[in-house]
């Protein structure tokens, strides 16, 4: 349904600003972990302040697509964001860290809920054409909170407590509330199943449950019979879910659309982006200041210029794409620059001066903003509208996922092959940047020598993961996106030629 120019603006602002505090909640939490489990007094518990958050939001997010799309967008998005207030309040009130981690669960829920059904929204009341432009905008929110939201929080701690990382999300989500009911309009939802797939959403939670303690107890390097068994499950899940979902009525992921060469390159383009950068964004510190032997502060430059380059090519391929009509052009150039600049990451000697790595993950960056958020507008637009909340979700879940799996398994080739390399004397449980700074130049070196040999073999794996990305990129159908207005239930198969 078409907006007057002066709704649609308001509406894009409310969306973005939600879509800004749910994504920072991501990334906010991480500098005020230690004070936190500190004042809690758990620190064993720590971790999962995080892995909480990030599950629920993960596991609902099948769910929550097929609901927007039976009891309609406005509402869910409506009540995620009532939910997402309550339980910052909760969080900044806890008293223990049990307390702490069950509100985080629900910050999770309820940020599925804002990311989702913004993403669903723009594709309900926008052209195929203009939807780039727009999703773009939305989607700037994530890269945004990965620049701002470690500073701000380790700010907001220092100066007001670190209750006030979670209320600070009360007044602005509160005006984003306000703006939402007058901006948000309301969306026909689609027919109502004859059977809602309980089973469904049942078996893929515990699938994606296990996953998720398989790798993360693999990460922490505590395998054993429990992470084997989480994984059996897990794998035992999934296998389960396939079969369910082929044979349920109304399926919250519908594999029969993966038929559609668009919807099944795009999937696979979304997936890469998880995998081949959101995994390993989070260990380029640790690599810059033992390879590098750079300070904290200074090795977080590069991951900042690799988000600000993600940033720019989000926006500028969003324009172009909603100026021309062409949207192929863009995955196959990030693609490649992608795979491009993680193999020259694997070939670049340590020692070199930062400003080099920095412009490499820069331009790695730019090729993954060039299909960020323009693939999720690709795959609407080949989906059925009344199928637009479910098919939105399985773009987002399968970026999460593979994004979730490959950091951990990242981190257990560090955890593993780091202390292997090590040479007798030297302990990779007490080694840390502060004690390799201080050694013998021999030492350093050495210490260079086994992180560039870690993680030569990783970036060159992540270089693959994009290499097949080119693939699905030159899989995609030629076509231009189409200036005419969607219908409520009504939507072709494919995009126009």
């Amino acid at each position: 349904m078409p907006l007057s120019p002066l709704r649609l603006r308001l509406l894009v602002i409310s969306l973005l600003t939600v879509s800004f505090l749910g994504a920072l909640d991501h990334t906010v939490v991480s500098t005020s972990l230690a004070t936190i489990a500190g004042e809690l007094g758990a620190l064993n518990l720590m971790s999962w302040v995080v892995v909480g958050y990030t599950l629920a939001s993960t596991v609902l997010l099948p769910v929550l697509g097929k609901l927007g799309d039976v009891l309609g967008a406005r509402r869910i998005f409506l009540g995620s964001l009532v939910m997402f207030l309550a339980a910052s309040l909760a969080c900044g009130f806890a008293q223990d860290m049990a307390w702490l981690i069950a509100a985080r669960v629900l910050q999770g829920m309820s940020s599925a809920g804002l990311q989702l059904m913004s993403q669903t929204i723009i594709a309900r009341v926008t052209t195929q054409r203009e939807r780039p432009r727009y999703l773009a905008i939305i989607g700037a929110a994530f890269p945004i909170a990965i620049l701002v939201g470690p500073v701000l929080g380790g700010a907001i701690t220092d100066t007001w407590g670190w209750s006030w990382v979670f209320w600070i999300n009360i007044p602005v989500g509160a005006a984003a509330l306000g703006l939402a009911l007058v901006a948000v309009p309301h969306l026909e939802p689609g027919p109502m199943p004859r059977h809602f797939d309980v089973a469904g959403a049942a078996v893929f939670t515990a699938a994606l449950v296990a996953l998720v303690l398989a790798v993360t107890w693999a990460a922490e390097r505590s395998a054993g019979t429990g992470t084997a068994a989480a994984l059996a499950v897990s794998v035992l899940g999934f296998v389960a879910f396939f079969f369910v979902e082929r044979r349920a009525p109304e399926p919250i992921v519908p594999f029969r659309f993966f038929a559609n060469r668009t919807i099944a390159a795009g999937t696979a383009l979304s997936a890469i982006i998880g995998v081949g950068l959101f995994s390993i964004t989070a260990y380029l510190p640790t690599y810059f200041q033992m390879a590098y032997q750079t300070t904290a502060t200074v090795s977080g430059f590069v991951p900042i210029a690799t988000v600000f380059g993600m940033l720019i090519s989000n926006l500028l391929t969003g324009w172009l794409a909603t100026r021309t009509g062409r949207y192929r052009i863009f995955p196959i150039v990030g693609t490649s620059l992608g795979a491009g600049g993680l193999s020259v990451m694997a070939l670049l000697p340590a020692g070199l001066p930062l400003w080099v790595p920095m412009i490499v993950m820069g331009v790695v960056g730019m090729g993954t903003g060039a299909f960020m958020s323009l693939i999720v507008a690709v795959v609407q637009g080949a989906a059925p509208a009344s199928q637009t909340g479910a098919i939105t979700a399985t773009v987002n879940l399968v970026r999460q996922v593979g994004s979730t799996v490959a950091t951990a398994i990242i981190g257990g080739v560090i955890g593993f092959g780091v202390p292997a390399l090590l040479p007798a004397g030297l302990d990779a449980s007490t080694l840390t940047p502060h004690l390799v700074h201080g050694a013998a130049p021999a030492v350093q070196a050495t210490i260079a020598q086994i992180y560039g040999a870690v993680f030569t073999p990783i970036f060159l794996a992540l270089a693959a993961t994009y290499a097949v990305g080119i693939v699905a990129a030159v899989l995609l159908p030629h076509g231009r996106l189409s200036d005419e207005p969607v219908p409520a239930q009504k939507a072709s198969e494919t995009l126009s030629a």
